[in-house]
């Protein structure tokens, strides 16, 4: 078992806004709004370390092409981000076991692109219209949000067991839509969007 921790951070300075994008796919990862007031990000990561640049707002972080698929049960990051400025969180490649607890953020968007599995989401309150995006199947994902928020959900490919506060479908065949009630009136609201299928997801109220 490889116990080694690496950890980073760069300086908040005159940024305005962040984005956290994973190039090569993620695993095994907790976000969440950090103590510091001065730091644009802290995180430390469990094993060897990916390849992280800090440009513009924008962490890039980047996986070696030579891991295993064993390599995966060694390595744990833990990403603590500034919650002073917007948010912007971004996966290439797919993701697995990502809890990310932004309910102390600014959240401007989310996408993960390539597959989601075991995923929790606690969402922090809309400014107009945030879109949370999953593409490539969902399987195993709870998304949290503050009571009260409009939300609507879209699955195209199929679906089964998806629940939307009190609505609940069991299998279903092409595409899917579910609203929350109020979701055409609010000013702020998430879209839910799900491309390639998906199984048990549940959207919470509160």
């Amino acid at each position: 078992m490889n116990d080694v921790r690496n950890e980073f951070s760069a300086p908040l300075g005159s940024v305005t806004a962040g984005r956290l994008k994973f190039v090569r796919g993620a695993d095994d990862l907790t976000i969440n709004a950090g103590a510091s007031t001065a730091d644009l990000y802290r995180a430390r990561f469990d094993g060897n370390a990916p390849d992280i640049r800090v440009e513009d707002g924008t962490i890039r972080v980047e996986y070696s092409r030579s891991w295993r698929p064993l390599d995966w049960r060694s390595r744990h990051a833990d990403v603590a981000l500034n919650a002073a400025v917007p948010w912007a969180f971004e996966v290439r490649g797919g993701a697995a076991r990502i809890d990310a607890d932004l309910s102390r953020l600014r959240l401007e968007a989310f996408e993960i692109d390539g597959g989601a599995s075991e995923v929790e989401l606690t969402l922090p309150e809309p400014s107009g219209t945030v879109r949370v995006r999953i593409h490539g199947g969902a399987n195993n994902i709870k998304v949290r949000r503050p009571r009260g928020v409009a939300t609507r959900l879209h699955v195209g490919g199929g679906a089964t067991n998806l629940v939307l506060d009190g609505q609940r479908l069991g299998a279903v065949g092409g595409d899917t839509n579910l609203e929350s009630s109020g979701h055409a009136g609010g000013k702020g609201r998430y879209e839910i969007i799900i491309t390639g299928g998906a199984n048990d997801v549940s959207v919470l109220d509160g």
